[in-house]
């Protein structure tokens, strides 16, 4: 007999159930977030587990890690597309686990793919990497705004990057504020050196990186992000397929030539839909035809929808590239 092991993730715990063929539950509990446990849980039905599904939670490494390398079939559940239930008065963290499993057993359970572990810490890195670039963006904004107050006069970004850069301000406890805010960027970008250092000595080597560059303003920032959020092309069996997991298609539900409502506009990985969106804004800088592109589409829409426009043409030709091998051509994209 067949059984399906649904698994509820949380941050502490987590809830085992595991269903026969006819939906009966031959296994219930739930266990603290030890892998040792789990293992045991589930070793009396390896040998016929048909698979185990893991909701896709902030915490899923470590499970999916562990029970993988035990050689249990893991199926990790896309979490925005999975149909809920309804007609329930009541449901728990036993139910929600059952009816992952249960939607695996009618093989209807919408899966994610898993990132392999060995590659994995590389394109997190490149991940931590955007959000110190953030959190470094936020600490300039405040100093500057902070030394606008107090003097009047605005000091450009540039001259706040300086090294040689020191805050003048009269009030010694704004003086100290805005020095501590100065400090928090300085040692934020020694940390971006180090990361960037890193994460260009891994991707540079790689075959779609070096397509990824040849597009116009896809330099090594945007073309390290594109390749390591796609990671294996193959996985994608249509271009449509890419162009939708980088949100860049459109997201809404049509009947009779009508608009009836949207769908997930957030299914979709948000990061390549960063790097598209920002190689597009530099295309229509450096390539002709991108830009003669967007200006026929913002003078029938407007320049949001006509960039996003230029994201998902180039969205598309980055599909193309990373399985093909090819460098990047602007006239078969944009001659049409």
């Amino acid at each position: 007999m067949a059984f399906y092991c649904g698994i509820d993730l949380h941050s502490n715990n987590h809830v085992v159930v595991i269903i026969n063929d006819e939906d009966q539950r031959v296994y219930e509990r739930r266990l603290s977030n030890d892998l040792a446990l789990t293992l045991s849980a589930l070793e009396p039905y390896q040998a016929d587990l048909v698979g185990v599904a893991v909701e896709s939670t902030f915490n899923w490494y470590w499970l999916v890690d562990g029970l993988q390398a035990e050689g249990y079939p893991m199926q990790l559940v896309n979490t925005t597309a999975v149909q809920q239930y309804s007609g329930l008065k009541y449901t728990d963290d036993r139910y929600d686990a059952y009816w992952l499993a249960h939607l695996m057993r009618l093989k209807i359970l919408p899966t994610g793919y898993i990132y392999p572990k060995e590659q994995r810490g590389i394109r997190d890195l490149a991940r931590r990497r955007m959000f110190l670039v953030q959190t470094a963006s936020k600490q300039l904004i405040s100093l500057q705004s902070q030394i606008w107050r107090q003097t009047g006069v605005k000091i450009s970004s540039s001259k706040l990057k300086q090294a040689s850069f020191a805050v003048d301000l009269p009030d010694e406890m704004e003086r100290l504020s805005a020095e501590a805010t100065l400090s928090v960027y300085r040692s934020i970008q020694a940390e971006l050196e180090k990361i960037e250092s890193q994460l260009i000595k891994v991707v540079k080597p790689r075959a779609d990186y070096k397509v990824l560059t040849s597009i116009p303003g896809v330099g090594a920032i945007l073309g390290m992000t594109i390749a390591l959020e796609t990671g294996n092309i193959q996985r994608f069996a249509e271009v449509g397929d890419y162009a939708s997991y980088c949100r860049c298609v459109k997201s809404e539900r049509v009947s009779n030539a009508k608009k009836k409502g949207e769908g997930n506009a957030k299914s979709g990985n948000k990061y390549l839909s960063w790097a598209f969106s920002e190689a597009a804004h530099f295309a229509i800088r450096y390539e002709p035809l991108a830009k003669r592109f967007f200006e026929r589409k913002q003078r029938k829409t407007n320049g949001i929808i006509a960039i996003r426009a230029v994201a998902h043409k180039l969205a598309r030709a980055a599909y193309y590239m990373m399985k093909n091998k090819t460098a990047f051509d602007a006239q078969k994209l944009f001659a049409s």
